[in-house]
């Protein structure tokens, strides 16, 4: 990823975050990953001006408390985060998931796969995508 600035995953499934954690260092992507477990811990951790602005949010949608959606709901009404380009990360297929998703503005929906060596590679696109794009949340 561009700079220095963290990624925030949002995600409650310990093994999801670690396959993550580990395809981060596997690809030797430099931005610390930070990882919360909730939508309500992510709000928390955005919300607390102690805590750096993340460049990316990897956002899983079935989470307890608040799921990804919900938390989707609350971030984009707010001006200080809504710019904060978001991926879904999920294991959702559902089409209502999809269309809250868009509808509610993330950047990308994808479907994590089972296969470790096919998640390397959807982190390896995340990683390029996000490597060369313009955000808003850079202005």
């Amino acid at each position: 990823m561009k700079g220095t600035r963290p990624i925030l995953l949002v995600e409650d499934d310990k093994v999801d975050a670690m396959a993550v954690k580990r395809a981060v260092k596997d690809l030797k992507i430099t931005n610390h990953l930070t990882i919360v477990g909730d939508g309500e811990q992510a709000l928390e951790f955005l919300k607390n001006p102690k805590n750096p602005r993340p460049c990316l949010i990897l956002l899983d949608i079935n989470m307890p408390r608040m799921n990804g959606i919900e938390f989707l709901r609350v971030a984009k009404q707010d001006q200080d985060l809504r710019l904060i380009p978001v991926i879904v990360l999920t294991t959702s297929k559902e089409d209502q998931d999809k269309f809250d998703s868009f509808n509610l503005g993330v950047a990308g929906y994808m479907i994590k796969p089972a296969d470790y060596l096919k998640f390397v590679e959807l982190v390896r696109a995340v990683d390029c995508y996000w490597t060369i794009s313009e955000t808003a949340a850079e202005i």
